[in-house]
């Protein structure tokens, strides 16, 4: 037998600080009736299925998704695989599908724009609707910063745009990162006194606008401060885009082959190309300064 649950639906691209708080008002309903949490999320992203040529990059693999919501509150999560067939289900009979087969719903929370069924056909009062005949209440919510409300479609314009990650880690309530695995690259930072942690990711991820910034590299648990660069590597000619941390007052690391994060914390500057390899190094002496001095007082 299903156990009674509140249920909380949506992709949670992110699980920023507004999917937190949707999540948290299911705890407090949850315990107000005495019931577990349960988040419903797909997988993948309904982008990739509705419009593969124009899907969004995500913010987080489905393990960290996964992680982060139980972080949030959730006792439970669900993943239901994004398929044509789940797209094309009438709002009812996929609100029977999520709330009486997968779950006994006491009430549904979801976000205020939340949309579903064919032709995203089902909105919040759809729900509520429904909820009259199937035994559950519904209600929505919505968290603004600003003048604009926290979304990841903000976060990614922040990040992959702008390439404001203190502003992005203010929305996401965490510093946005990359997971991935230290490859070989050209070598050249090595040759320049700078060796770096070239990083191989999903190309699933948003990446940070190209630019300098300040962060860390974390292995095995161990954080260590770094520059990181996102680019081309101008300077050199470069055409592929790359991930490059160099650990800061570290010698000796043998990263090659380790899956490692690589987490931002503050912008420095644009990529640039300088008149000679004499000025670069100089710069990235100043990159590495200015990054040490950031991470130590943050």
């Amino acid at each position: 037998m299903v156990a009674d649950s509140v249920v909380c639906i949506g992709v949670f691209d992110g699980v920023h600080v507004g999917h937190q708080a949707l999540i948290a008002r299911g705890r407090v309903l949850a315990d107000e009736l005495g019931c577990k949490v349960v988040v419903i999320t797909f997988n993948p992203h309904p982008g990739r299925v509705l419009r593969p040529d124009g899907a969004p990059a995500e913010l987080g693999s489905l393990q960290d998704r996964i992680e982060w919501m139980k972080q949030a509150g959730a006792d439970e999560v669900i993943v239901m695989p994004f398929t044509p067939a789940l797209a094309a289900t009438s709002p009812r009979e996929f609100a029977h599908l999520a709330l009486r087969e997968h779950t006994h719903a006491l009430a549904v929370v979801v976000g205020e724009n939340f949309t579903f069924g064919a032709g995203a056909s089902g909105s919040v009062a759809t729900f509520a609707e429904l909820g009259v005949e199937m035994g559950f209440v519904a209600e929505s919510l919505m968290v603004t910063a600003g003048e604009e409300t926290v979304s990841s479609t903000r976060i990614r314009r922040l990040l992959a745009r702008d390439g404001d990650v203190a502003e992005a880690a203010k929305l996401l309530g965490r510093r946005y990162f990359i997971r991935g695995i230290v490859v070989h690259g050209d070598a050249r930072g090595r040759e320049l006194g700078y060796p770096t942690a070239n990083l191989a990711w999903s190309a699933d991820l948003v990446v940070p606008a190209d630019g300098v910034y300040a962060g860390w590299l974390i292995v095995h648990g161990e954080r260590m401060p770094a520059a990181i660069s996102v680019g081309t590597n101008p300077q050199f000619d470069g055409e592929d885009q790359r991930v490059e941390a160099f650990v800061i007052d570290r010698e000796g690391l043998d990263l090659y082959g380790q899956r490692v994060a690589v987490e931002f914390e503050e912008r420095l500057r644009d990529q640039e190309t300088f008149a000679s390899v004499e000025e670069f190094v100089a710069q990235m002496g100043r990159d590495v300064a200015s990054a040490r001095a950031m991470v130590e007082s943050g």
